[in-house]
């Protein structure tokens, strides 16, 4: 396999099996080359537009590193594959688009109560249904958040150009590890299939799932006796000799199902969520652009965002007082920089390419005026929409 026995990644290999340190590439090829370089060594997928490069680029490239690459049947198979693999010690990876993920979203929820770490990229297409095949759009943004059923926190991330899609990639891989966690990586058709130029770092910084530090006898697989101080347990992977009950029932601090007890499901649950939502702060991932004397705020994420940068650059050559202030975050919600945002400013313009999946959270956590820009259809907002709203 791809690991060693101190879990480290082949960094140079990987390296040399990319090739070019600088490259010309679109949005589904940066997620692959951030996959491998985070230490994917499991891909378990469906073929689906416009997300099937990445299924493609990965079935060439992992056997290259030592990897294992898998076509499933279909995207539930595919979201059931990587939760085994990941019991397994693997870091894993599935993609997909709309339809798909709707498929995944109750093995995600699997994911989410046995605490699986596992990146998902979700290349939004217009829906819903089949919708428009080829065509982007950014509405799934809440299905990243209440997808599945029942009561979880959701890290969803969101870039907006080619270099940011490889390192927000790895970024999900980070965070799936230190959480235990499902992680979303959300991009538009359009930035799976742009070209941008691209570096591939020379150094990656990553973070592996704790492992247990006591002998099997001695290890509780969910929590310090009745979930204690640590939020996120330690992770014990099969057939390292540790005893290890993977349910999605409602379960005890040592795995075993408890589903008539409301106290144990009700500890089990909040530690989920605040293990996540108690790090919202530090998870907030914000960028800020000429926002010191703003009187307007243009409040984006994704693709939309780079047309937000553009009606920003027309608005402030007109004299007008426009900030932007971009979401690389969206899940867990910074909740506390938007309310201290619509302090400052007297309007905040949400632009998205979905009839206002954010816009709403938005408006419920600031204390001014907001208004929406929404665009659907397969056409990116035109920094002139924005900028009429303006």
């Amino acid at each position: 396999m791809f690991w060693d026995d101190k879990m480290t990644t082949d960094l140079e290999k990987v390296k040399e099996v990319l090739g070019p340190k600088k490259q010309f590439v679109h949005g589904d090829t940066a997620v692959c080359y951030g996959a491998l370089l985070a230490g994917c060594d499991f891909y378990g997928g469906y073929p689906i537009t416009p997300a099937s490069e990445i299924a493609e680029m990965i079935a060439s490239l992992m056997p290259k590193v030592g990897g294992v690459n898998i076509q499933m049947e279909d995207e539930i198979a595919s979201m059931a594959s990587i939760i085994g693999a990941s019991w397994t010690g693997a870091k894993v990876m599935t993609a997909t688009s709309g339809p798909g993920f709707s498929l995944m979203q109750e093995n995600i929820g699997f994911a989410y109560m046995s605490e699986t770490p596992a990146v998902v990229v979700n290349v939004q297409r217009s829906g819903p249904s089949t919708g428009q095949p080829t065509l982007g759009a950014e509405g799934d943004m809440m299905q990243a958040r209440y997808g599945s059923h029942g009561d979880y926190q959701s890290i969803t991330l969101s870039p907006n150009t080619i270099q940011e899609t490889l390192e927000f990639t790895i970024k999900a891989f980070n965070l799936a590890e230190e959480y235990r966690s499902p992680v979303f990586l959300m991009i538009s058709a359009d930035l799976g299939h742009m070209r941008e130029m691209i570096t591939i770092p020379d150094e990656v910084d990553l973070v592996y799932r704790k492992t247990p530090k006591v002998p099997p006898e001695e290890y509780v697989p969910f929590g310090k006796g009745k979930y204690g101080k640590e939020k996120v347990p330690e992770f014990a992977p099969f057939g390292t000799g540790y005893r290890t009950y993977v349910t999605g029932l409602t379960h005890n601090e040592f795995g075993f199902p408890a589903t008539d007890d409301q106290q144990d499901h009700d500890k089990l649950i909040r530690r989920q969520i605040e293990k996540i939502t108690d790090d919202r702060e530090k998870l907030t991932d914000i960028e800020e652009r000429m926002m010191d004397d703003a009187e307007i705020a243009l409040v984006s994420y994704g693709i939309a965002s780079r047309s937000a940068l553009g009606a920003l650059k027309i608005a402030r050559d007109q004299g007008k007082k426009v900030g932007y202030f971009r979401l690389k975050t969206i899940w867990p919600f910074p909740k506390k920089k938007i309310n201290e945002l619509s302090q400052k400013v007297d309007k905040i313009v949400v632009p998205e390419m979905n009839t206002g999946h954010v816009y709403h959270r938005v408006k419920e956590y600031a204390d001014c005026e907001v208004k929406l820009v929404s665009k659907i259809g397969g056409e990116i907002i035109s920094p002139k929409e924005i900028l009429e709203e303006v």
